[in-house]
């Protein structure tokens, strides 16, 4: 089976760096995917993205060496078992509370004796290899993600939980629970207390800690800090950004005004 590289890295403690999809189209993954990320994870929860786009999206990460991953929109055992059949090589599952939940995550990414995982791996066998069903339960991660009040009130029983890879941080949804404005890169002292307590909680079970972000400075912050999991930004975010840029660049330099309506 094709290894995951990313999850073996993550278990030597070393680091990752990604990036999030949210665009559906096959071709943006395939540019990323050959950027150098370490993943990239399709997101199917927020994105514009569906099923069948995210099939293409795998297909085109798989012309490269980048670690596919997926965020499905809750914690449902056939939507994480489709995706794994499609394959990605990992799953990360949305506000994960409790020890209970994080067990339903975790019996969903294996096959049985170590879950409930039903056989029919489609296109994983394609991309992972013939053997694919002897070796999914050691290369697949299974990724929670902790973002919510009761979470935090549970972080030691989540981590616990045997089969859990990596702890992903919501940092917006995060802020909803503290009582603060949904904001990504947040630097409220609360905020930054609570990713503390998380990121420590995985540490002390083996867990490899992660968290998203939006900018090169919350990204280098949280790899120094030594988070493993940390997303640099989003396809639709590198876009508007270098398009932002450039534009107003060009403008100021041959002093050409934006037209506007009605002028």
């Amino acid at each position: 089976m094709r290894p995951n590289h990313v999850l073996r890295a993550w278990r030597a403690g070393q680091q990752s760096v990604g990036a999030w999809l949210t665009v559906n189209s096959s071709f943006s993954a395939e540019v990323l995917a050959h950027q150098g990320f370490d993943w990239l994870c399709i997101d199917i929860q927020h994105g514009l993205i569906d099923y069948a786009d995210a099939v293409a999206m795998l297909t085109a990460i798989s012309t490269t060496a980048t670690i596919p991953f997926v965020r499905v929109p809750w914690n449902e055992p056939a939507t994480i078992m489709k995706v794994l059949d499609a394959g990605a090589y990992g799953v990360v599952v949305p506000l994960v509370n409790n020890r209970a939940e994080a067990e339903r995550a975790v019996a969903a990414c294996r096959y049985p004796p170590r879950g409930i995982r039903s056989s029919g791996p489609a296109r994983a066998t394609l991309y992972a290899g013939a053997d694919y069903q002897r070796g999914a339960n050691d290369e697949i991660a299974c990724i929670v993600m902790i973002e919510t009040a009761e979470a935090l009130d549970h972080l030691d029983e989540i981590m616990a939980t045997p089969g859990v890879d990596a702890a992903y941080i919501g940092p917006s949804d995060l802020a909803y629970a503290l009582g603060l404005e949904a904001t990504g890169d947040n630097s409220d002292p609360r905020h930054a207390e609570a990713v503390r307590r998380i990121f420590e909680a995985a540490k002390r079970h083996g867990v490899a800690p992660g968290i998203h972000t939006g900018s090169v400075a919350f990204t280098t912050r949280y790899l120094q800090m030594g988070f493993q999991m940390v997303t640099l930004g989003t396809d639709r975010g590198f876009m508007s950004a270098r398009a932002s840029a450039d534009l107003a660049a060009v403008r100021l330099a041959a002093g050409v005004e934006p037209q506007r309506a009605g002028t």
